[in-house]
């Protein structure tokens, strides 16, 4: 989940810090209206959005720049959209997060170092960034309103103060050093890196081949972390969100994740729209509207009236999930950078319960163990074809639906495909599916959030951001077909 939490000062923030430093000290001594990315599937009060600045030498042009797009590609635990930053350009891919603010990328080929890393050793979209390649690069000011932004603590553990360059120091602007290094935490894993500048590039959707070149963007260039081996590309409600960069964060963005069939696939994307196109014209949606958490004022919050299974009645859910209690603990966050969905303990087995009753086939309890899901059935299919995505439509129809009801008279039904899937292929013929939702830790009911409505339950439904009007609109639609449209299908 990439959210934030606190971690206790320990061996590991100072190793990643002091690795951090070092690594950082060889490698630096008119607002658009609409913006269209492509996504690829893989896993404090707000101060004033700041202007997105705009090289003179770029090829943008106010009447053909009001939407602009670029592919958003899935991968097996979120969905992957590539920066192009620096000069000459650099292509970092990252995953999409609506759950956090930061954007940064992995800095240095031989110097970033991902400790508890292994699984991705290997993965080819570990590219790095290297800002001594590039001649637009720079390490953001200690007086950026970006630094202090970043460093949220003043305390003797806080980088800040251990560069000598405290956040009271910060806020008065009156500090004439680089940015410190800052650490970055999310729900289970930390980076460590530097606030840097550099151009960022996005293209057009009625002329893709023109280029938009923000100058100045600030992001972070990371060179060590724990348990996160690929960038992040922040889509929350603070300043250093890529939204608010852009000039977005009074308007809105959107998107449609294609189906998790298609991880892993290059030739085809997800649309994600960012401005007035994402938001004019879609008063035919539902809409919730986006609860206000005192506690994460910057990440987008609805509330969860009940859950319908099948033709059952629907299912009560605690008041936690659609209020904040005194301390701002609460709500249902929606968040790209979590793949499934969480919900609380007490009522996932409740929801459990009554799949439990109205499903007749045979528990995969080998399977249940092997993956820590809770409900796997053995589903009977036509064939052996080793092809198990074969199934997936006709197997789904032998499996109760399940609605989620948001405020305001929002009910979501999910599509096929969006709570039980195929753990393999099929053999002796069944094909073995799970219900891909999940519990919260007992930690994670403490604190935060009361749910987490993942990215896996959102394929192939179009969600609207509105922030102008404050409210997530929800719409089932084929994502594959939508994105097809706006050719960002490779052939």
């Amino acid at each position: 989940m990439h959210t934030l939490f606190t971690i206790q000062a320990s061996f590991l923030f100072q190793f990643l810090l002091f690795n951090a430093l070092f690594n950082f000290s060889q490698s630096h001594a008119i607002r658009p209206h609409s913006l269209v990315l492509g996504l690829k599937h893989s896993r404090a009060i707000l101060p004033t959005p700041m202007e997105a600045s705009f090289d003179s030498t770029s090829n943008y042009k106010p009447a053909e720049m009001l939407d602009m797009m670029e592919p958003l590609r899935e991968v097996r635990d979120g969905y992957i959209i590539s920066l192009t930053l620096g000069t000459p350009p650099q292509v970092i891919p990252v995953y999409m997060d609506t759950g956090s603010d930061l954007t940064w990328v992995p800095c240095g080929n031989l110097s970033f170092d991902c400790m508890d890393c292994d699984d991705h050793r290997n993965n080819k979209l570990m590219a790095s960034f290297s800002p001594s390649y590039s001649s637009s690069s720079f390490r953001d000011s200690c007086a950026s309103p970006f630094c202090i932004d970043v460093h949220s603590s003043d305390n003797s553990y806080d980088p800040c103060t251990v560069a000598g360059c405290s956040l009271s120091t910060l806020v008065k602007a009156t500090c004439s050093r680089p940015c410190p290094s800052f650490a970055y935490t999310y729900g289970d894993g930390v980076v460590v890196g530097s606030l840097t500048r550099d151009i960022l590039r996005v293209h057009g959707i009625s002329s893709p081949g023109v280029t938009r070149e923000i100058s100045k963007f600030c992001f972070g260039c990371v060179g060590s972390t724990y348990r996160e081996p690929i960038g992040i590309a922040g889509f929350g409600k603070g300043p250093l969100s890529l939204p608010s960069q852009l000039g977005y964060l009074q308007k809105g963005f959107s998107h449609c994740f294609v189906a998790f069939k298609f991880a892993n696939n290059p030739n085809i994307s997800s649309p994600l729209v960012v401005g007035d196109l994402a938001i004019s014209s879609k008063d035919h949606l539902q809409f919730t509207p986006m609860l206000k958490s005192p506690m994460y004022p910057n990440y987008y919050y609805i509330g969860l009236e009940g859950l319908t299974v099948g033709n059952s009645s629907a299912t009560k859910v605690p008041l936690s999930l659609r209020e904040f209690d005194s301390l701002g603990n609460g709500g249902m966050l929606i968040d790209s950078g979590t793949t499934y969905t969480h919900l609380p303990q007490s009522l996932y087995s409740q929801l459990l319960s009554v799949i439990q009753s109205v499903i007749p086939y045979p528990r995969a309890k080998d399977v249940e163990a092997r993956t820590g899901f809770g409900l796997c059935y053995k589903i009977p299919c036509t064939s052996n074809n080793n092809s198990s995505t074969i199934f997936t439509d006709h197997d789904d129809l032998l499996l109760p639906t399940i609605t989620f009801h948001f405020l305001n008279n929002v009910s979501l039904l999910l599509p096929q495909g969006n709570h039980f899937y195929a753990m393999g292929a099929p053999s002796n013929s069944t094909v073995v599916k799970c219900l891909l939702l999940q519990s919260m830790d007992d930690d994670e009911n403490e604190y935060g959030p009361a749910g987490v409505f993942g990215s896996f339950q959102q394929q192939n439904v179009e969600v609207v951001y509105d922030l102008e009007k404050e409210r997530i609109g929800f719409q089932p639609m084929d994502c594959a077909s939508a994105a097809a449209s706006q050719g960002l299908h490779k052939t």
